[in-house]
């Protein structure tokens, strides 16, 4: 008797809004991720299906695109969130709870808000009620431009707490316009390793103010190693754009186009430095690395791989039909499929049970094994103290924070 999957149908709700009359959408990858189809309902009540342009995890920003046929849609502009200050009256418009199209208003609280997201973090925070299903809603000035993406909201109830988290348009605006030339991100890439500058190291260094970004270390054969920045250097400025705090070199860098010829202005030595460097593409770094850590481990590291499970106390397996069979598991549940937990380990102690898919780690999808070791390679680099799991039973999914700050990774 042939076993009926376990899997269910399930549906997320957000928002968008429209920014060209031919029908591209802008709102949140957490609103569209993992979709299956994607339906766009307009305030006139016609509905489309959308396709996906591009998306990106790292802002947190998916562009899409419907089909009207002739017709032009009526769109909204983006407009400078450089300019916005704090006390500046915002609007902000989405579908809370499902109910349709709401607008709530507040000021602006902050700008440049850092919440834990990612090295890209620049949100204007918002007393604006914001709430579930506003995600991917825009944050409208009182010209009617576009300044900010809702986001996210600091709650402990889940409701609105006068807390709102919105990306910033002019983050937005070079993410967006990516994903429509390129269908993906193609950030500018330096090579970098760096850190704040305090006022112990500035005074070591000869410096007279806490400012910048300390270069600790400089990725070998990367546009910085090219260009001859040297671990020590300060960043002092990039493409003409100060750098004040350590934080804004890696947004201002990501902005830049790839494969053009910047300035850089570096404190070496007690004196300002001018360099020039060429752009490298984050993206294809990024890629490179995966894979020579790949290959690594395929190729030599096969013990190292069985001492970062042990250490993670639990044993895991490709998904084939007699495991599925054996712990009652959809077989397209996902591909990774846990076998075996330690008792008293760090899986054990977060509740991770044997016959539980891992479908993501970290913000990765999980398709093998070494898709979990870059994840933890990533969680390493951020100094994280857990790595994030997405599992499934096949009938429910849950996240697990599993901790890993008890060990280090160490790929060379």
């Amino acid at each position: 008797m042939e076993r009926e999957p376990n899997r269910r149908p399930s549906q997320s709700l957000g928002s968008g809004f429209i920014i060209s009359d031919d029908g591209l959408i802008v709102t949140n990858n957490h609103v569209i991720e993992g979709a299956e189809e994607i339906t766009v309902y307009l305030p006139d009540d016609r509905e489309f299906v959308a396709k996906l342009i591009g998306k990106d995890a790292k802002t947190d920003i998916a562009v899409l695109k419907v089909d009207s046929g002739e017709e032009k849609l009526p769109f909204v502009e983006f407009g400078n969130s450089e300019i916005l200050r704090v006390g500046d009256w915002v609007l902000a418009v989405g579908n809370p709870f499902g109910l349709g199209g709401s607008v709530t208003a507040g000021i602006v609280s902050a700008r440049g808000r850092e919440i834990g997201q990612g090295q890209y973090d620049d949100f204007i925070q918002t007393d604006a009620s914001i709430n579930r299903g506003n995600s991917g809603g825009p944050l409208f000035n009182m010209n009617g431009k576009v300044i900010g993406i809702n986001t996210a909201i600091f709650s402990q109830s889940g409701g609105s707490v006068g807390i709102g988290f919105a990306i910033s348009s002019n983050l937005a605006m070079s993410v967006v316009n990516q994903l429509k030339e390129y269908g993906r991100t193609r950030r500018g890439w330096l090579g970098v390793y760096i850190q704040e500058v305090t006022d112990e190291i500035a005074n070591s260094l000869d410096f007279d103010e806490s400012r910048g970004a300390l270069v600790s270390s400089v990725k070998e054969g990367s546009p910085a190693e090219k260009a001859k920045i040297l671990a020590g250097d300060i960043v002092l400025s990039f493409d003409g754009k100060t750098i004040n705090k350590m934080r804004e070199l890696p947004r201002v860098v990501a902005e830049t186009k790839v494969g053009s010829i910047v300035n850089v202005e570096i404190w070496r030595e007690g004196k300002q430095i001018d360099l020039k460097v060429v752009l490298g593409e984050l993206e294809v770094a990024e890629k490179n690395e995966i894979d020579n850590s790949a290959s690594k481990l395929n190729n030599s590291n096969s013990e190292y791989l069985k001492i970062i499970l042990d250490t993670l106390g639990m044993e895991l397996s490709e998904i084939n039909p007699e495991l599925a069979d054996k712990f009652n598991i959809d077989e397209n549940a996902g591909n990774i499929i846990i076998t075996n937990v330690t008792s008293g380990g760090p899986a054990d102690n977060k509740g991770v049970v044997i016959g539980e898919v891992i479908k993501r780690a970290g913000r990765q999808d999980v398709n093998s094994i070494t898709d979990i070791l870059n994840a933890l390679q990533r969680a390493q680099k951020r100094k994280s103290k857990a790595l994030l799991l997405l599992l499934t039973n096949g009938d429910r999914e849950r996240f697990v924070a599993i901790n890993i700050s008890e060990w280090c990774l160490c790929f060379n």
